[in-house]
C-alpha cells in the first residue's frame, strides 16, 4: 500500500510537471516579449513609474522562467538533472534563480506602492510617483539582491552523497540551509510581498473608487483606473499562486512528516505542484496584458 502512494505521488508529480510546467513556460515567453512590446510602444506606459516597475519586472520574470522553470521542468519531467553536470552550473543556478524571483516580487510591490500614491489626492503623495524614483529604485534592489545572492553562490556544491554515491547539488552550509527554509522561503517569498501588495492593492482600489469625484484630466483618471485594475489583478492570483507555497514549505519544517516515506512522497509532490503555481505568477504577469 506504502509503495502504491509512493509511486503514485511520484507519477502526478512527472506528469503535472510535464504537462503543466511547459505550457507555463512556453506562454510566459512569449508573453514576456509581448508585454515589453506593449509597455515600451506606448507613449503613456513610457512614462509612468507604475509601468516601468511592471516593465523591468516582465524582463526579469524571463530570465527567472529560462533559468529556473526550465531546468525545473528537465529535473522532475524528463530525469535531466543539468546542476549535477556541471558544478559551475550549479552553484550559479541556485543562486540567481532566487535573485530573479526576488527582484520581480520587489518590482510588483514597489508598482502596487506607486499606484496606491498615484492615486491618492494628497499632491505630495502624487509627487513621489515619478520614473526617476522608480528607475532608482529597482536599480537599488536589484544590486542589493544581488548581494543577498551571494550566499546562495557560497552555500551550494556539487558533492558526492555517502549513502548512494551518486553527484547531487545540495546546500553545504548548515546555518544557511535553516535561514532558507524559515526566513527566505516563509517571509521573504511569501509573507512579505504577499501582505504589502494585498493592502497597498486594497487601498489603491479604494482610491481608485474616489476618481470620479476629484477633479484630475481624464486620460490621467483613465490610467489611474487602466493600471489599478493591471496590479490588482496580479495582486489576487499572486495570493493565489504563492500561499499554497508558503504553507506547504511551513508543513515541511515539520520532522515528524516528512521522516514518514509515504508522507515525505506526498509533502515533495505537494510542494512540486506549488512551485509549478509559484512560477505560474511570472507567467501570467507578463499576458494579463
Amino acid at each position: 500500500m506504502s509503495s502504491s502512494i509512493i509511486s503514485t505521488a511520484n507519477l502526478i508529480s512527472h506528469q503535472v510537471t510535464i504537462y503543466l510546467g511547459i505550457p507555463i513556460f512556453i506562454l510566459g515567453i512569449i508573453g514576456g516579449c509581448l508585454n515589453f512590446i506593449a509597455l515600451v510602444s506606448l507613449k503613456t506606459f513610457r512614462q509612468s513609474s507604475c509601468a516601468f516597475c511592471l516593465t523591468f519586472m516582465s524582463l526579469v520574470d524571463v530570465a527567472s522562467l529560462t533559468t529556473g522553470l526550465l531546468t525545473f521542468i528537465m529535473m522532475y519531467g524528463f530525469d535531466i538533472d543539468w546542476t549535477e553536470q556541471s558544478k559551475f552550473y550549479c552553484i550559479f543556478r541556485e543562486g540567481f534563480v532566487h535573485i530573479c524571483i526576488l527582484i520581480p516580487l520587489t518590482c510588483f510591490c514597489l508598482a502596487t506602492i506607486d499606484q496606491f500614491l498615484a492615486t491618492c489626492s494628497s499632491i505630495r503623495c502624487q509627487q513621489l510617483c515619478n520614473i526617476k524614483l522608480a528607475r532608482r529604485l529597482c536599480l537599488i534592489f536589484t544590486l542589493v539582491w544581488f548581494l543577498y545572492g551571494i550566499a546562495f553562490f557560497t552555500s551550494y556544491d556539487l558533492v558526492i552523497i555517502p549513502s548512494t554515491g551518486q553527484v547531487d547539488c545540495i546546500v553545504i552550509n548548515g546555518v544557511f540551509e535553516q535561514y532558507f527554509q524559515t526566513f527566505h522561503v516563509l517571509i521573504l517569498l511569501g509573507v512579505l510581498p504577499i501582505s504589502i501588495t494585498v493592502l497597498f492593492g486594497c487601498l489603491a482600489y479604494r482610491n481608485v473608487k474616489q476618481l470620479s469625484h476629484r477633479t484630475i484630466p481624464l486620460v490621467r483618471r483613465e490610467l489611474d483606473k487602466q493600471l489599478t485594475v493591471m496590479v490588482l489583478m496580479q495582486v489576487v492570483f499572486n495570493f493565489f499562486a504563492i500561499t499554497p507555497y508558503t504553507i506547504i514549505n511551513a508543513i515541511m519544517l515539520n520532522p515528524n512528516i516528512i521522516d514518514s516515506p509515504v508522507g515525505n512522497a506526498i509533502m515533495s509532490c505537494a510542494r512540486l505542484l506549488s512551485i509549478i503555481f509559484l512560477y505560474s505568477c511570472f507567467a501570467v504577469s507578463m499576458i494579463r496584458f
